[in-house]
C-alpha cells in the first residue's frame, strides 16, 4: 500500500491511500531502487544530464526494459522537499491525460528522492522558444497556437474532470515538455493544490511560483483560484506570440513585465505586428494574431472574475487552430512578403513610390481590420458569458 499523508501546507488535511483493490484510484506508479536509477542513467554522469530546475537535475536514462525515460534527482537543499515530492507522485499517479505527462515511477530510498517520467525528446517549450540551439528552426505559427491549445486543454482537465479539481500553480515554459510531434504535456507538479471542495471561491496558502507568471491577485493575497491559472495561460500565450520571457530586458538594463509590455503595445494599432516574434519572419495572419492577442489579454485581466474560464479558453484555442496559416493562401503572407521583395520581380521605377503607397496603405487597413475583428471577437465573447450568467441566476 502506498500511503500518502499530506497536511501541513495544505488546506485541507488529507490521508490518502492507494490500494491494489482501490479501484476508484489505483496507482500505476513503479517503485524503484536507487541502484536501478543509478545503472540507467550511468550513475548520474554529465553525459546522461539533460537539463536542471529548482527541483532538481533531470538525466537520459534506459530501463532494464529498454523505454527510454527522464529521471528528475531531487536537490536536498532544492525548492521541493518530501511534501512537494508526495504531492506529484500523488497527482501524476492517478491524474491521466494526453496533455499531462506520465509518471512511470520514483524512487524514495533513504534521502534520496527522484522522479521517473516518460522521456520528451523535443524538451521543454522554453528550450525551443528562448534557447534555441543553432542547428534547430524556430517554431511556426500553427505550432505555437498547437502548444497553447494543448497546454490549455490539460488545465482543463485539471480544473474540471480531475476529481478533487486540481490547481496547477505552475503553469510556465519551462514546465511544458514537447515530444516528436510537439506535442504538449504538463510536468513538475509539486507545487499543484487542491482545489475548494466547498462553498468557498478560493484556497489560502503561500505564495509559490515564478515570478513574471503570477496571478497579480494570488502574488498579494495567497488567495489561489481557479483564475490563477488561467492568468499563467495567459502569459505563456504571450510568451508563444511574442517570443519573449516573462519578465525580459525590454528597455535597456530594466527588467519589464511581459503583460505590461504588450498592453502598451496595443495600445498603437502600428505596433500591432511588431508584437510577434520576429523568428517568425511575418509568416502569421494577421487576423489569427489579433485573436490569439485577444484571448490572452482576457486572460491576463487584472480581475479574476472577469477572466473567462479554462473551458471558454480551450474553446477558444480550438477555434484558433483550426484555422491554419497557409502562406500559400494567406493574402497578408503574400503582402508582406511582395513588400519585403522576396522573390518577385523589380517594378519599373517609375511604379515603385505608387506601389509602395498602395501596399503600405492595404497592410494598414488589414492591420487596422483585423485588430477590430479580434476586438469584435472578445466582446461577442463576453456577451455570451454575461448571457450564460444570467440564465443561470435568473
Amino acid at each position: 500500500m502506498l500511503k500518502v499523508k499530506i497536511n501541513e501546507n495544505l488546506e485541507q488535511k488529507l490521508d490518502l491511500s492507494v490500494t491494489e483493490d482501490d479501484d476508484h484510484a489505483q496507482s500505476n506508479a513503479v517503485t524503484f531502487s536507487y541502484r536501478e536509477l543509478a545503472t540507467a542513467t550511468n550513475n548520474f554522469r554529465k553525459e546522461s544530464f539533460i537539463g536542471e530546475g529548482g527541483f532538481g537535475s533531470v538525466y537520459k536514462g534506459k530501463l532494464k526494459s529498454g523505454q527510454t525515460v527522464a529521471v528528475k534527482q531531487l536537490n536536498h537543499s532544492g525548492l521541493q522537499g518530501d511534501k512537494e515530492f508526495l504531492v506529484e507522485v500523488l497527482m501524476l499517479s492517478l491524474l491521466r491525460h494526453p496533455n499531462l505527462v506520465n509518471l512511470i515511477g520514483y524512487c524514495a530510498e533513504g534521502e534520496q528522492r527522484l522522479l521517473v517520467y516518460e522521456f520528451m525528446p523535443f524538451g521543454s517549450l522554453e528550450s525551443r522558444l528562448h534557447d534555441l540551439k543553432p542547428h534547430l528552426q524556430p517554431l511556426d505559427w500553427n505550432t505555437r497556437m498547437t502548444i497553447a491549445a494543448g497546454a490549455a486543454k490539460g488545465l482543463n482537465f485539471l480544473h474540471n474532470e480531475a476529481n478533487p479539481p486540481v490547481i496547477y500553480r505552475d503553469l510556465k515554459s519551462s514546465n511544458i515538455l514537447l515530444d516528436e510531434g510537439f506535442h504538449p504535456k504538463l510536468s513538475d507538479f509539486g507545487l499543484a493544490k487542491f482545489g475548494p471542495n466547498d462553498d468557498r471561491s478560493h484556497v489560502s496558502t503561500r505564495v509559490m511560483g515564478t515570478h513574471g507568471y503570477c496571478a497579480p491577485e494570488y502574488a498579494s493575497t495567497g488567495k489561489l483560484t481557479m483564475k490563477s491559472d488561467v492568468y499563467t495561460f495567459g502569459v505563456v500565450l504571450l510568451e508563444l506570440i511574442t517570443g519573449r520571457r516573462p519578465l525580459d530586458m525590454i528597455c535597456g538594463d530594466e527588467k519589464h513585465m511581459l503583460v505590461d509590455w504588450a498592453r502598451s503595445m496595443l495600445k498603437d494599432d502600428k505596433n500591432f505586428v511588431g508584437l510577434a516574434d520576429p523568428l517568425l519572419k511575418g509568416q502569421f495572419s494577421e487576423h489569427s494574431l489579433g485573436e490569439a492577442m485577444e484571448v490572452a489579454l482576457m486572460c491576463v485581466r487584472d480581475e479574476a472574475r472577469s477572466r473567462p474560464s479554462m473551458t471558454e479558453v480551450v474553446n477558444a484555442m480550438n477555434y484558433l487552430t483550426s484555422r491554419r496559416y497557409d502562406p500559400n493562401a494567406d493574402s497578408g503572407g503574400k503582402d508582406r512578403r511582395v513588400a519585403e521583395g522576396e522573390g518577385q520581380m523589380q517594378n519599373p521605377p517609375e511604379l515603385d513610390e505608387k506601389v509602395e503607397e498602395t501596399s503600405l496603405l492595404n497592410r494598414i487597413q488589414d492591420r487596422q481590420r483585423a485588430v477590430a475583428e479580434a476586438k469584435m471577437w472578445g466582446e461577442t465573447w463576453r456577451d455570451k458569458r454575461r448571457q450564460q450568467t444570467q440564465d443561470v441566476t435568473s
